[in-house]
Parts: structure tokens; C-alpha cells; sequence
């Protein structure tokens, strides 16, 4: 019985260094590469996002393909998520989208959250508009989902509404705003020096404190009710279960 323990364990351990390692170091890999070398085509890079996205998605499974119900919640959060961007198209840098992410990635597994993310970011930009800016935000917008996930998985936050609107707002704030910050860096400067890194961050400092609100108030006002819906599913259907 310990060996099988130990063999599930060892299994587990090996698919989320896997895991890591596709979220962490291949995409922003992808990234760079793609950025110095091949800037115009961006839709070839949201495409390799997009697998490397559903490749952590799968190996949450054990034994067994994603039941039909379990993509139909992941399109209906994914559908949730752009609607809640393109909602408040008339507001600028003010989208609860990250937040619907941070959901996702709790309620669902940060793998999900991460492909629920990178989803959204590019299916909105259908609305928002396509450019080499689209793998940036499906890197950032996953690694909301992502790191949300994985913060819950380690009891760091809970579902508590306050203090996960307080984490969701430190998310976007300090590690979401600065990724997109970099792409801002990366598209927008013709040389980049100490002076440019630093007013670039700088300048996007309003942006990122003003997003990081709309996920402060749509996770206090929202969460618990999603919460609800979703755990409801899971548990009727045995959802997201290895």
C-alpha cells in the first residue's frame, strides 16, 4: 500500500515540476524567442500558448480523458471572463477579468486557471484587438489563474472574500502589471536602457493599481457566489478529479 502511495506521489511530483517548467520557463521562453526573432507572428506564438496551456490541463488527469461537462465549465468560465473585459470596453485599464481568472484557478485547479486565462486573453482580444501584445497578456492573464491556484492548493489564501480580494489585488498588482509592463518594454522601446526600464514601470503603475481594484471588487462582490455554483458542479459530477 505505501509502495502505490509512493509511486501516485512520485507520479504527482514529476507532472507538476512538468507543469512548472512549461509555465515558467517554455512560454517565456517562447516569448523572448518569438519577440527578438519573429515579432509579426504573433498568431503562430498565441497557437503554441494555447498547447502549452492545454498540456498542463491534461496531465491533471490520471487515468482518464476530461469528461465533455468538465470542458463545457472551462468554456463557460472562459466566456465568463471575456464578457466581464469586454462589459466594461468603455472604462479604461478598469476589467474584473482577472478576477473571474483567480476564480477559475481556485475553484478548478491552477492548470485550469492557466488555460482559462490564456483563453480569455485571446479570444477578447477578438474584441479588443489582435497584436504581438496577445501572447504577453495570455502568458500574464494564465499566470493569474495560475498562481491563484497554486497559492489555494497551499492554503496560503483561502475563499475567504476579504482576504482574497486582498491577494487578488497584490496578484495583479505586483506580478500580473509588471509582466504586461515588460511587454510594454519589449514592443515599445526602440533601446532599452536603465532609464527606459525605469520610467516604463513606472508609468505603469496607475494601470496596474487601477486594475488591481477591479479585481479587488469583483472578487469581494462575486467570489462567493461562483464559488458556490462551481463547487456545487464539481461536487454533483465529480469534476477536476484525478
Amino acid at each position: 500500500m505505501s509502495e502505490k502511495f509512493s509511486t501516485i506521489k512520485n507520479k504527482k511530483t514529476i507532472k507538476n515540476i512538468f507543469t512548472l517548467i512549461i509555465v515558467f520557463i517554455i512560454v517565456p521562453i517562447t516569448l523572448f524567442i518569438t519577440w527578438k526573432y519573429f515579432d509579426r507572428n504573433y498568431y503562430v506564438t498565441s497557437l503554441l500558448i494555447i498547447i502549452y496551456s492545454i498540456i498542463p490541463f491534461f496531465l491533471m488527469f490520471e487515468k482518464r480523458a476530461p469528461q465533455a461537462r468538465e470542458l463545457v465549465t472551462i468554456a463557460v468560465m472562459c466566456g465568463i471572463a471575456v464578457a466581464s473585459r469586454a462589459a466594461f470596453i468603455w472604462l479604461p485599464n478598469f476589467k474584473p477579468i482577472f478576477a473571474i481568472i483567480i476564480i477559475s484557478g481556485i475553484a478548478l485547479g491552477s492548470q485550469s486557471g492557466f488555460l482559462i486565462g490564456s483563453l480569455s486573453a485571446l479570444v477578447s482580444n477578438f474584441i479588443f484587438g489582435q497584436g504581438p501584445w496577445t501572447p504577453w497578456q495570455m502568458f500574464a492573464f494564465g499566470i493569474a489563474g495560475f498562481i491563484a491556484g497554486q497559492l489555494y492548493k497551499a492554503k496560503i489564501i483561502s475563499k475567504n472574500k476579504v482576504t482574497l480580494s486582498i491577494w487578488g489585488g497584490l496578484i495583479v498588482f505586483i506580478i500580473i502589471g509588471p509582466i504586461l509592463d515588460t511587454a510594454s518594454l519589449f514592443m515599445g522601446a526602440s533601446t532599452i536602457n536603465k532609464e527606459v526600464i525605469i520610467s516604463t514601470y513606472i508609468a505603469g503603475v496607475p494601470v496596474n493599481l487601477s486594475q488591481s481594484v477591479a479585481t479587488i471588487l469583483t472578487l469581494y462582490l462575486f467570489s462567493k457566489p461562483l464559488f458556490e455554483k462551481l463547487d456545487r458542479i464539481k461536487t454533483k459530477y465529480g469534476m477536476m478529479e484525478g
